[in-house]
């Protein structure tokens, strides 16, 4: 798999499971990407969307920065919540019924969001937080 670094291919990872043969109950917690070109390519792919889908009915925790929240959007779970996001996307997170603001970051139940790279330390603390606290309830 080939990333992408802001404005040019990025380097290349390897991939340790494909979506099409990934089981979401076999995963904690799920983190979607910012950027445009991987939220935007996720939320057309049907197979993402019922991926993503699957944690919200789970209620396992998903944590989206950037253009992330798009996938969240497409999947039906943004309503009701409070958001953050890219500042672009304000329109359609109120359009999919959902609440947005202009925080670095935001905690609403088991959904973690914030705006850009310049938040990450603040999208990490939370996610982490997040992701700890489900899976320490979970093996309770």
């Amino acid at each position: 798999m080939r990333g992408w670094n802001h404005t040019e291919w990025g380097g290349e990872v390897d991939v340790d499971q494909d979506l099409k043969n990934a089981n979401p109950k076999d995963y904690d917690a799920l983190v979607l990407p910012g950027g445009v070109m991987n939220p935007d390519a996720l939320r057309i792919n049907a197979g993402a969307v019922a991926f993503v889908k699957s944690f919200f009915e789970a209620g396992k925790p998903v944590a989206a920065i950037c253009h992330g929240p798009w996938t969240v959007i497409e999947s039906g779970a943004a309503k009701g919540h409070r958001m953050t996001s890219w500042p672009s996307l304000k329109t359609d997170i109120r359009n999919a019924g959902a609440q947005w603001v202009d925080e670095e970051v935001v905690v609403d139940g088991s959904l973690v969001t914030s705006r850009k790279p310049d938040d990450l330390p603040a999208f990490n603390r939370e996610l982490i937080k997040l992701f700890a606290q489900s899976r320490s309830r979970s093996h309770a």
